[in-house]
């Protein structure tokens, strides 16, 4: 029948809820390959139980700009994993600031997540589009450990899942009996501030300095000053910033995570040190991706790690004058 999904796991209809056997193919790592999932997925028991449940949470996003005029929830309906649900990144937001993509309030996240019908118990493995590869799935992954679900996870990644020939459907998207999501507080301690930057940026050269390190997800073009970014009219980067654009840390045919042990010659390449303390930046969006690739590497500590989640669109807006003597480094190289 036309909009009905073309396939489903049975086991992931959203009406039945189910406790893990002891068979069950658990899921150690964060990143998580498709294989992997799918094998977790396929042991999930055949009868009805209590938790927790495996949900493939599709994050499926594309920026204002593309080029082919591309939605997350267009994608969504035309492929995604059985039983998949569809986190909009576009709605859950800070709706009231002045910068994209800020994180919401922890009361209208609780609420977003219980329109999904999901509960604090169940399984989220976050993913992203087949035609981006990732992007978008690490800054959802990365705001539900944040807001205190317990069981999080990202899939490197759906395109690959695609290609695998993995079970997927189609069709319009399932309603779902909303739950009671829990509001918890948001562990700020994760999180870098506009003062946070300025006062590492501003004496980033000095002697004496506590070796914050601030990382640029964006590519080199913007962050030389050469490009403008979608969203700005500014281009350039925090004084004693460090540039990895973001794609360097994917696959170039596949747009997948780069195995551990590469992500960490990247970054030892670029200069990071991992014994100091590190900021991810960039956009609200690719500064999640480096922060997970670091995490993946298990390069520097997780408690000295930060986001700043305002990134260059906020930087762009609030910095002042008199904050430095020149606010964009003219680059020779």
């Amino acid at each position: 029948m036309p909009g009905l999904p073309a396939y489903r796991f049975p086991l992931l209809n959203h009406r039945r809820r189910f406790r893990l056997p002891s068979n069950h193919r658990s899921i150690s790592s964060y990143v998580v390959n498709p294989r992997n999932l799918y094998e977790a997925i396929k042991t999930a028991p055949s009868t009805i139980a209590l938790e927790p449940r495996i949900i493939p949470l599709c994050a499926a996003w594309f920026p204002a700009n593309d080029t082919e005029g591309r939605t997350g929830i267009q994608v969504f309906r035309e492929k995604r994993i059985p039983g998949a649900r569809f986190f909009d990144l576009n709605k859950v937001i800070n709706t009231h600031s002045p910068y994209p993509h800020m994180l919401p309030s922890a009361e209208d996240f609780a609420a977003s997540i219980s329109e999904l019908g999901i509960c604090k118990e169940d399984i989220l493995v976050v993913y992203d589009t087949k035609e981006l590869g990732i992007l978008s799935a690490p800054r959802v992954g990365w705001m539900l450990k944040v807001f205190g679900h317990p069981k999080v996870h990202i899939l490197n990644n759906f395109r690959l899942w695609v290609e695998q020939d993995l079970p997927t459907e189609h069709g319009e998207v399932y309603s779902f009996s909303h739950s009671t999501y829990p509001v918890s507080r948001l562990d700020d301690t994760k999180l870098a501030t506009f003062e946070d930057i300025r006062e590492a940026t501003v004496d980033y050269n000095k002697e004496g300095r506590e070796g914050i390190q601030v990382l640029d997800s964006r590519s080199s073009g913007q962050f030389r000053g050469r490009h403008p970014a979608p969203q700005s009219d500014s281009s350039g980067h925090m004084p004693g910033s460090i540039n990895i654009p973001y794609d360097l840390m994917l696959d170039p045919e596949t747009k997948a995570f780069l195995p551990s042990d590469q992500l960490k010659k990247l970054f030892e390449m670029k200069g990071v040190d991992p014994l100091k303390p590190i900021i991810s930046s960039g956009t609200s969006i690719t500064a999640y991706v480096l922060e997970t690739a670091l995490n993946e590497a298990q390069f520097g500590s997780p408690d000295s790690r930060k986001v700043y989640d305002g990134s260059w669109s906020e930087w762009t807006q609030r910095v002042r004058p008199w904050d430095y003597l020149v606010l964009k480094e003219q680059n020779s190289y």
